[in-house]
This record gives C-alpha cells, structure tokens and sequence, in this order.
C-alpha cells in the first residue's frame, strides 16, 4: 500500500508530474513537425484523400489546428488499417512513406501513448 507520505516525497511529485511535462514535450514537438516538416509529409501523402480535401489549408488555421492536424496525420501512419478503410489514406501513399518522416511521426506517437499509459498507471496508483 502506497501511503499518503510518498505523493509529498520528491519521487511521488516527480512521478505525477512527469506525464504533464511529457505531454507538453509532444505539444512542443508537434508544433516543430508542424512547422519544419508538414510541407513534406503533404508531398509524400499527395494521393491521399485527406491531404487532398485539406491540403492547401493544412498548416495555416492556426496553432490549435496544427497540433490537430499533425496528431491526425501521425494516427494515419502509425494505425493506417483504419484510415485505409474509410479512405483517408491511400496504400500507396503509406508504402513509399518516407523512413525519416516516419520515424518522426513515431516519436511523436510514443510520446503521446506513453504518456497517456503513464497518467493511467499513476492514476491507478493513488487510487490504492
């Protein structure tokens, strides 16, 4: 059992703090993706349906739809089964992906999920 002591101890801090200051890391890298590497990642997407429909206006409604857009694009190519389906994303498209922007867009991924399984975790552990 866990005791009302350790949540006060520096350990127990930086634990609950450490999701929060992840999610702001992949906030602030999203927004580097978003700045530095979205006009490739239009290009190596340019038979896509959703670069296709949003494409010229991805990027500039803001600081808001960015990170929206970024997170959307980084779900189509780490998860493409779905996007494929509804059309989305085309096959081809996330064959010749390249590898460096991939990697990219991964990182962004696992900061998020790890992120989010951490809060979870550390939600668990107070509850008990």
């Amino acid at each position: 059992m866990i005791t009302e002591e350790f949540w006060r101890s520096w350990l127990g801090i930086c634990l609950v703090a450490g999701p929060f200051l992840l999610g702001l890391t992949s906030v602030v890298y999203s927004l580097y993706l978003s700045r530095r590497h979205l006009d490739s990642i239009k290009a190596a997407l340019k038979n896509s349906r959703y670069v296709y429909l949003w494409g010229p206006s991805l990027g500039t409604r803001g600081l808001v739809w960015s990170l929206l857009e970024i997170a959307k694009i980084t779900g189509m190519v780490m998860m493409p089964r779905a996007y494929i389906r509804l059309g989305d994303l085309d096959p081809v498209d996330l064959k010749d992906f390249p590898q460096d922007l991939k990697l990219l867009l991964k990182i962004d991924f696992v900061m998020l999920t790890s992120g989010v399984v951490w809060l979870a975790i550390i939600s668990v552990l107070q509850e008990l």
